[in-house]
C-alpha cells in the first residue's frame, strides 16, 4: 500500500508526498484584501508539504466574512498572490487557492459596509468577530435568480485571477456553512425557486459554480472541499436521508467534469463518505474535522489502509513550516499557539522554528 510520503499524482499535479497544508483563515492580509509579502515567506516555509491549499479567498468584496482576508478579484490581490506562487514554486511546492465566498457568515463592517447575501433571508447563528467587537451576523438578503448567474461568474473570475498569479489551480470551499454550503443546508436554503425545495435543487448552484470554474481554467485545475453533516454556522444537515440525497446528487453533477479531487472533513470510513469517493471517482483528500488534531499515525493509517489518497492537516502545519521531515523522520513537534491563529505579525505566524536534529 501507499505511504504517506510517497509521490501522487492528482490532477494535472505530481506532488511529492501525500500530505496536504489544509486551508486556514489567519486574518493577515493588508488593505484592499492584499496578501503581504509575509504571506509569500509564511507559505514559502511549508512548501514541502505536498500540496498547500491557501486560506480561504473571496472571490468578490461581498464575499468577504472575516477581517483582513484576502481576495482574488482585484489586480493588486493577483500582484500579492503572485509573490506568494513564486516563493512556494521556488522551493519546488505546488499550492491552490481556495475560493470562499462567505455568504451570510459575514458583517457589514468587515467589507467596507457591502451588503451581505445568502439563499434565503436567516442570519446566521452567533456573532462576527469584528474590529468593534463580537456583533451578530445581519439578516442577508435573498439572492434574486437573476443575480445567480453573476455569482457563479464571480468564482470563475476568481479561478482565472489564480492562474494570473501563477498559483496551480483552486479549491472550491462548499463546506464549513460558507455560501455553498449554505445551498445545500435546507435550514439555509428556502427558496423555492430552481436552487431550492429539493435535493437536486439545492445541488443545483454547486454543480453551476464547478462547471463555469472547470471551464474557466480546466477541471483539473480544480478541486471541491465538502462537510456533509458537520453541522457549522448553521447549516444544518440532521437528516440521514435528505443528507445523502442532496450530497449524491452533488457528486452525481460534478463527477463528469473530472474535477482534480474531492477533499471531505469527517470520517471516511463512514458509509455515505464512501458512497460519495466512489461517485466522484477520482483522488480523495482527507480530514478529520476539529475534534480531534490529527497525528503522524492517523495520517499514515489513512493512507495505508486506502481510506484516502491524502490528508490534510491544519493545526500542525501553523506550528510546524517543516512537518513533513518531522513526520516522516519521528521528530518532535511544536505546539500551535490558539491565540495567535488569527491576526497580528510574524508572531505566531512565520517565527515558529524548524526542527534541528
Amino acid at each position: 500500500m501507499p505511504d504517506l510520503f510517497d509521490p501522487v499524482t492528482v490532477g494535472t499535479w505530481t506532488l511529492r508526498n501525500r500530505l496536504v497544508m489544509a486551508p486556514m483563515t489567519r486574518s493577515r492580509a493588508g488593505t484592499g484584501g492584499v496578501p503581504r509579502d509575509i504571506a509569500a515567506t509564511y507559505y514559502r516555509q511549508r512548501a514541502t508539504a505536498g500540496l498547500i491549499v491557501t486560506e480561504g479567498t473571496q472571490p468578490s468584496a461581498t464575499g468577504q466574512g472575516y477581517l483582513n482576508t484576502p481576495g482574488l478579484h482585484t489586480p493588486q490581490q493577483i500582484e500579492g498572490w503572485r509573490k506568494v506562487a513564486d516563493a512556494v514554486h521556488e522551493e519546488g511546492g505546488r499550492i491552490v487557492a481556495q475560493i470562499m465566498h462567505t455568504g451570510r457568515v459575514a458583517h457589514p463592517d468587515n467589507k467596507d459596509g457591502c451588503e451581505t447575501v445568502a439563499p434565503s433571508a436567516i442570519a446566521a447563528p452567533g456573532v462576527m468577530f469584528t474590529a468593534y467587537g463580537p456583533q451578530p451576523h445581519p439578516v442577508p438578503r435573498a439572492l434574486e435568480t437573476a443575480e445567480v448567474p453573476s455569482v457563479i461568474e464571480e468564482h470563475a473570475h476568481a479561478a482565472r485571477s489564480a492562474v494570473e498569479a501563477g498559483l496551480d489551480g483552486v479549491e472550491l470551499h462548499s463546506a464549513n456553512g460558507y455560501l455553498l454550503h449554505q445551498f445545500l443546508a435546507p435550514s439555509s436554503n428556502r427558496r423555492t425557486d430552481a436552487y431550492g425545495g429539493s435535493a437536486a435543487a439545492r445541488a443545483r448552484f454547486v454543480v453551476e459554480v464547478a462547471q463555469a470554474v472547470a471551464e474557466a481554467i480546466g477541471s483539473r485545475r480544480v478541486g471541491i472541499r465538502i462537510s456533509p453533516g458537520v453541522n457549522l454556522h448553521g447549516a444544518i444537515e440532521d437528516d440521514p436521508a435528505e443528507t445523502a440525497a442532496t450530497y449524491r446528487a452533488l457528486l452525481d453533477g460534478i463527477a463528469p467534469l473530472g474535477l482534480a479531487y474531492l477533499h471531505t472533513v469527517g470520517d471516511p470510513a463512514g458509509p455515505l463518505l464512501r458512497d460519495l469517493r466512489a461517485r466522484f471517482g477520482g483522488p480523495l483528500i482527507v480530514n478529520d474535522g476539529w475534534s480531534s488534531v490529527t497525528d503522524e499515525t492517523t495520517a499514515r493509517r489513512r493512507v495505508r489502509s486506502g481510506q484516502a489518497d491524502l490528508v490534510s492537516v491544519g493545526r500542525a502545519f501553523i506550528a510546524n513550516p517543516d512537518l513533513v521531515r518531522r513526520w516522516r523522520d519521528h521528530a518532535p513537534v511544536n505546539t500551535p499557539d490558539a491565540a495567535t491563529f488569527y491576526g497580528g505579525d510574524a508572531h505566531g505566524y512565520t517565527d515558529y522554528p524548524s526542527w534541528t536534529a
